[in-house]
């Protein structure tokens, strides 16, 4: 079975039983996420790889984090995650991408992700549910961050922290790579 494979099966039980558990029908969950019921039943049946943009509204509808979703195996004290086995969920050919690196479900879904964005190229993200924060710190270049439309520059050693129910990207205008670490605290599901 190939990693994608493994990551389709894995997806389809998870969301399937986070459904469950949140007694969601599939109406319910289509209302919660604007994915469609089509493509959550086709996702449940492993029959699609979804995007990372669907991925997110799933775990967001969900309250838990895209790691919850995406984890092969669920519930060692200690989870020790070696650096191939991180998920890569957005990448580019010129070289941008991120990878979720770590998260857990702890009074809600926490996750940490590391990033990296080639001069040119940008990543748009959705509004979350409210009440969830991003925290990220840049370790190299300058980071374009566009929060409800004002942007913000932030060189490489700037930290910042923001509520991200609002739609934000993260861009690189300059010549430089930007790597960055960045955390994400999504309130749980009620």
């Amino acid at each position: 079975m190939t990693d994608l494979d493994q990551l389709t099966q894995s997806l389809a039980r998870n969301l399937k039983r986070w459904r469950a558990e949140r007694n969601f029908t599939l109406d319910a969950l289509a209302a919660r996420s604007g994915v469609s019921r089509g493509m959550i039943i086709q996702i449940e049946q492993a029959r699609t790889n979804p995007s990372v943009g669907t991925t997110v509204k799933l775990a967001d509808a969900l309250g838990v984090s895209i790691t919850t979703l995406l984890d092969y195996e669920q519930g060692a004290r200690v989870r020790i995650v070696p650096e191939e086995q991180a998920v890569r969920m957005w990448s580019t050919e010129t070289g941008s991408h991120t990878s979720l690196l770590v998260g857990t479900d702890a009074r809600g879904p926490l996750e940490l992700w590391d990033w990296r964005i080639v001069p040119g190229d940008s990543s748009v993200s959705d509004p979350h549910p409210a009440g969830t924060v991003e925290l990220l710190r840049v370790t190299a270049g300058e980071l374009t961050l566009v929060v409800d439309g004002e942007e913000y520059r932030l060189p490489a050693g700037t930290s910042a922290t923001f509520e991200a129910n609002v739609p934000h990207t993260y861009r690189n205008a300059g010549s430089e790579v930007v790597e960055m670490t960045m955390a994400v605290a999504v309130p749980p599901a009620r």
